[in-house]
């Protein structure tokens, strides 16, 4: 947080000057007056809840610009519900602080929330503001809404279906070395490099595919912690022969790619992609790839899953890529 400008006077002042006006067009929320909030679902639809907190030094640096980390907090749950065909309408915000913020920082904090939920469709009705010991965290609970018995689950593919991914693949894991070190990836362009750094600071949550999810996919997650780990997931114990040249790259990380092949593991692991996974039955898929396009979404087929063989990843010549970090893992030594 900043050093310079004056701090908060105390909690009601945070709240009703910064993160009260965020909550303007959802009448349920009472300005952040009451000690819960309203929603009143639309007829024939279920709400989706889910929550996933960002934390200072594991999930962005402490010094990362405010407005980027109010983003990314709210991107990566909205992120979760396009996954599962869902449309943003609400979230809650728990936001623990290490001291009180300078005014500058929480006002930068709240425009990026502004920003988000603008870009989402959605606005917060609630939650709560703590001091804590240890570092900033930022805990976000969103609620969306499907139309009855709509929902995608992340369960349910079946072999033969074919396995999609939207946009690119391992842009945000790059941009996080860029964003460690902006010295890194010297044979990239300035516009390349800054290109993999928003990926990481800004992901963009594919909201537009929830139709085409709803209509058309077996099963769907979005990808936080690698490729082939949520792929995994997404199989269920079915097999896939993904091959590497298959993955969408853009042309900075194929760039990146191609001066160091090792980058290829993290491509594949790194995370933070927040791109979709989708399986789709063979007879649906000519129907997916319109509506995808339709929807402005950029898909790419990964291959078929196969219940008689493992998943794996070829190179260009069919050879086995030897994979040894398959994603993320909060509780493992392993993770990045």
């Amino acid at each position: 947080m900043s050093a310079s400008g004056d701090r908060i006077a105390n909690e009601t002042d945070l709240i009703q000057t910064y993160l009260a006006p965020l909550t303007r067009g959802a009448p349920g929320a009472f300005e952040l007056r009451d000690d819960a909030a309203l929603i009143a679902p639309e007829p024939e639809t279920d709400l989706v809840f889910t929550s996933d907190p960002i934390i200072a030094g594991v999930h962005f640096f402490p010094t990362d610009n405010p407005a980027d980390i109010a983003w990314k907090a709210l991107a990566v749950n909205a992120s979760d519900l396009a996954a599962k065909g869902a449309k943003p309408i609400a979230y809650m915000l728990n936001l623990a602080l290490p001291g009180p913020p300078m005014r500058e920082w929480i006002s930068n904090f709240a425009n990026g929330l502004h920003a988000a939920q603008d870009r989402f469709g959605c606005h917060l009705i609630g939650g709560d503001t703590d001091m804590t010991p240890g570092p900033l965290s930022i805990g976000v609970t969103i609620i969306g809404a499907v139309p009855t018995g709509k929902f995608v689950r992340r369960q349910g593919a079946a072999s033969g279906d074919h396995v999609f991914v939207t946009g690119t693949i391992g842009d945000s894991a790059l941009g996080l070395r860029v964003h460690a070190d902006p010295s890194a990836f010297p044979h990239l362009t300035s516009v390349e490099r800054a290109f993999l750094e928003d990926r990481y600071l800004r992901p963009t949550p594919r909201l537009a595919l929830g139709e085409a999810l709803r209509t058309h996919a077996s099963a769907a997650l979005d990808i936080s912690d690698g490729l082939m780990k949520d792929l995994t997931r997404l199989a269920g114990g079915l097999g896939l022969r993904l091959h590497f040249d298959l993955i969408p790259l853009s042309k900075a990380a194929a760039s990146a790619r191609a001066h160091d092949p090792a980058l290829a593991e993290t491509i594949l692991g790194g995370g933070d992609d927040y791109e979709l996974l989708v399986a789709v039955a063979p007879a649906a898929i000519a129907d997916f790839r319109n509506a995808a396009q339709a929807a402005g979404i950029a898909v790419s087929d990964l291959g078929a899953l196969d219940a008689n063989i493992s998943l794996q990843v070829v190179d260009a010549d069919g050879t086995p890529m030897a994979i040894e970090r398959f994603g993320y893992d909060h509780f493992s030594r392993s993770a990045r």
